[in-house]
């Protein structure tokens, strides 16, 4: 058995091969992959901050405003003011196209790397992926 440590790598290639993999889909929308990720957030959970959007995504907030900028000069998004300095953050008509555009990228890409793998979304791999990234994101509901 490999060092679970060799892990990280792995996912990392994942990640880049993703990336790497659907660039040109996502210039199509005039969007990058960390857009795309932003949208589906938005998208995911109603009444979403900006710095909710940076922690659910472990992206600097820096990098999330920039992108949240373009994303609403694109019509993709709004940003309303909520409590203090707070920006809450809603699809327009347009956003919600794109994000079902960005779903089936998203969905199609995992679906063809899982086929050639022979790993099924029901694999205890998918849950315990998905329970390892909760002790680091945590309930996107907490400030």
């Amino acid at each position: 058995m490999k060092n679970i440590g060799y892990l990280a790598q792995d996912i990392s290639i994942l990640h880049r091969q993703y990336y790497k993999d659907t660039r040109e889909e996502f210039n199509e929308i005039n969007l990058n992959p960390t857009a795309a990720c932003i949208l589906l957030a938005v998208s995911d959970y109603e009444n979403i901050s900006q710095n909710q959007v940076a922690r659910s995504l472990v992206i600097d907030k820096g990098l999330a405003t920039r992108e949240i900028n373009k994303m609403e000069k694109l019509q993709y998004l709004t940003k309303t003011d909520g409590a203090g300095k707070t920006k809450i953050l809603n699809l327009t008509k347009e956003g919600q196209s794109v994000v079902e555009t960005v779903q089936t990228i998203r969905s199609q890409w995992w679906e063809d790397r899982f086929a050639k793998s022979g790993i099924t979304p029901d694999s205890p791999l998918v849950s315990s992926i998905e329970a390892v990234v909760s002790t680091i994101v945590g309930p996107i509901n907490e400030n």
